[in-house]
């Protein structure tokens, strides 16, 4: 069974992650990760892939597990170190073992491979068990339309906490980008494709802006399900829900299925997964045409992810024997 997840940090690689677990036992499965490269910028003269890294960090079992993204045991003396030179943001720091993962991929990039290459490589010490591809090669940042101007969406985020007033969202560089080599075959050709609990603002939304990504998920051979990433109104983890406020949706569960779309009617997907919490969203989207089921979505840990991971499949017809 192959099957091709779209990923943004955290909520994604925790999912991946329980998902694995779920195909434990199933010797031929094979695990496509696309992840999102939106929140990738320039620090300190390397180029730092939050999402990229909290994969590779997560299913490869290095992650900081309280925080949910950067290395465990790690350490900030080259930080604190800069900042005595006056240099840094305060509010975005590096530490010394996640900088050595950042000055490696760009001395790589900097030999002329592409960053599809570059993670392959970065891959072979983390076996992270599934293929990690970036949804593209080229340098397609999210920015934030705010009332001064265009800001990274990581400084909207980190620094300001989402709270700084927001009208939209820039993929900078989208016009000259393309899908990264194997993301347009990966979802094609999968048995089942899946949304993780992302934000679908600037992580599911960033990959799907990717000319020919949603052009190739519309047409995929496979199902394609996702899992709501609100709980009971409002965001499981992070402020999701400032951005879907930003271009005027409602932070539920049903609203992000509306976003979404079926394929059916346009939209990217055929089946939805949401909390029991928003089991009254079952009736009006099965009323609509959906596919849909509702169970306990909080992955509290790997066992509960993997739980996830099965319902979703399931909602799609297939397990782990498929």
């Amino acid at each position: 069974m192959k099957i091709t997840v779209l990923s943004g940090g955290v909520g994604g690689a925790r999912f991946t992650r329980g998902l694995l677990a779920h195909l434990a036992g199933d010797a031929d499965a094979q695990v496509t990760v696309v992840a999102n490269t939106g929140d990738d910028m320039w620090l300190h003269g390397v180029r730092v892939c939050p999402d990229l890294d909290t994969l590779m960090y997560t299913l490869g079992g290095a992650v900081h597990e309280e925080q949910g993204w950067g290395r465990r045991d790690e350490s900030r003396r080259t930080s604190d170190d800069l900042a005595a030179y006056g240099l840094g943001w305060d509010w975005f720091t590096l530490g010394d073992l996640d900088l050595a993962t950042h000055l490696a991929r760009t001395e790589l990039l900097r030999a002329g491979l592409p960053l599809s290459e570059v993670t392959r490589r970065l891959c072979e010490r983390w076996q992270p068990g599934v293929r990690l591809l970036p949804a593209t090669d080229q340098e397609v940042e999210t920015h934030v339309q705010t009332a001064d101007g265009l800001i990274h969406f990581e400084e909207w985020w980190v620094r300001h906490r989402a709270g700084l007033p927001a009208t939209g969202f820039v993929q900078v560089g989208l016009e000259g980008a393309t899908a990264a080599p194997g993301v347009v075959a990966a979802l094609r050709d999968a048995d089942a494709v899946v949304l993780p609990p992302s934000n679908p603002v600037v992580s599911i939304g960033t990959i799907l802006a990717i000319p020919g990504v949603r052009e190739a998920l519309r047409s995929a051979r496979g199902p394609v399900v996702g899992v709501s990433p609100i709980v009971g109104g409002a965001p499981v983890r992070g402020m999701a829900d400032a951005c879907l406020e930003a271009i005027g949706v409602e932070a539920s569960a049903l609203a992000v299925a509306d976003l979404y779309g079926r394929r059916s009617s346009e939209g990217i997907l055929d089946a939805w997964l949401v909390d029991d919490a928003d089991a009254d969203a079952v009736g009006p989207l099965s009323a609509a045409g959906w596919t849909v089921a509702s169970t306990d979505t909080l992955m509290v840990d790997v066992p509960a992810a993997a739980r996830i991971a099965a319902s979703a499949l399931a909602l799609v017809g297939l397990g782990a024997g498929n």
